[in-house]
């Protein structure tokens, strides 16, 4: 057993000469990916960090896209570079460690420490879930859930595409499927009363061993009480696996709400932190035993920050399984870090067509049968190919769009 990743691991001479952010986008023609509340989806972004070096070897990683590859490349290129040329990536933790900063700025330091994984993998020839498995023996084959719905749309059959999602998740080998409560529920005049029947009819449709997930409701209760006292029952009564990010985010002001919530479901266990950016964030949480699964996304933390949480969440009985919700750059770093721990019980895989998924690897990860296989080869055992921004040129906006069949 050893304490640290890189315990016992010969440090190489390596160099860092530029450190370089390659925006992503794929558009979709309808302008329509997917689409959730008041809003849809009109495309989607990467933004892959490279790590070149003096010695020929390169890495790569990636920061959450959510925070605008654009301002991600700036930020990077101008404000990190200077800092990090010259340095030895297997600094890693002291380069990275940035400590409580803004998420906006915790993402570009995100990509650059998978990247410095990568490299570290990649001079000493192992695979990063070896590097960071600490004890016991990593995984190449993880189990991966389908995390979807955000296809039904109330204002169409909102119900039966729910159930047909679930049922064709099932059919491709998956044995958990995640899905949000759809479009804006008051545009809708969706109510518990009318949902809680379709919860039913979807649980009759999948059967009893298929696990179901649910991310949060937010206000679409008109309350957050509500949440406790009307929905939680429901999920325990159809036996759903966990209730994720239940009040709309991992809000401190609402961590009371998360123990009490923990406390009306005996059965079903409660998810959340998708957006905690290091380990203190995290600690209150885990200390309070507000949570049973945490779902840090290496895209925010690095993965050095992850593997830390991943730590001190399994020494308090909780599991943790990524949110992992981008391209193939993000899914990779949550991937080995699955590998690694002893609490990885899931990784997160996206349902939504996106070709940033596996479309940016000259040999991509992919799922048979609800799980992934990672390759035995030194680093994160992925490379971009050759064309990857000709292929994917990027776009600049926010990916989101005001939904007008909501607003109709």
């Amino acid at each position: 057993m050893r304490n640290h990743p890189l315990d016992g691991i010969q440090r190489e001479k390596l160099t860092i000469r530029d450190v370089r952010v390659i925006p992503l986008s794929h558009v979709d023609p309808e302008g329509d990916l997917w689409r959730s509340g008041t809003y849809q989806v009109w495309k989607t972004d990467g933004a892959i960090t490279q790590i070149f070096t003096e010695e020929g070897l390169v890495g790569i990683g990636e920061g959450s896209p959510y925070e605008d590859p654009a301002r991600i490349k700036e930020y990077t290129e101008t404000h990190m570079r200077p800092l990090l040329i010259g340095k030895n990536p297997f600094d890693v933790e002291a380069l990275c460690n940035r400590g409580n900063e803004s998420r906006r700025s915790r993402a570009p330091w995100a990509g650059v420490d998978v990247a410095c994984w990568d490299l570290i993998g990649k001079a000493v020839g192992k695979p990063v879930y070896e590097l960071l498995c600490t004890e016991g023996t990593p995984r190449r084959q993880i189990a991966i859930y389908a995390s979807g719905g955000v296809e039904h749309a109330w204002y169409e059959n909102g119900a039966e595409m729910l159930i047909e999602e679930a049922l064709r998740h099932r059919e491709a080998g998956y044995d958990a499927f995640k899905f949000r409560p759809g479009t804006d529920w008051q545009a809708a005049g969706m109510t518990l009363e009318k949902y809680a029947p379709i919860l039913e009819r979807l649980r009759d449709a999948v059967g009893p061993e298929f696990r179901l997930m649910h991310e949060g409701l937010g206000m679409s209760l008109g309350s957050l009480e509500a949440i406790i006292s009307d929905f939680a029952p429901l999920l325990e009564t159809l036996d759903f696996y966990w209730f994720e990010e239940a009040f709309g985010g991992t809000n401190i002001d609402h961590i009371d709400l998360f123990i009490r919530l923990k406390e009306a479901m005996p059965t079903v266990r409660v998810s959340g932190g998708e957006r905690f950016r290091e380990r203190f964030e995290a600690q209150v949480w885990l200390d309070r035993q507000a949570l049973d699964i945490v779902q840090t996304d290496c895209n925010v933390t690095g993965l050095t920050e992850n593997w830390y949480i991943a730590r001190m969440a399994h020494l308090r009985g909780m599991s943790l399984i990524p949110h992992n919700w981008h391209g193939g750059g993000t899914t990779m770093a949550n991937a080995h870090l699955v590998a690694a721990i002893a609490n990885g019980e899931y990784c997160e895989l996206n349902q939504t067509y996106n070709p940033l998924k596996e479309g940016i690897f000259k040999e991509p990860l992919t799922v048979e049968n609800g799980v992934m296989t990672l390759p035995d080869r030194p680093g994160l055992g992925v490379e971009l190919i050759d064309d990857v921004e000709e292929r994917f040129p990027f776009q600049p906006g926010p990916y989101q769009k005001p939904n007008r069949r909501v607003e109709s």
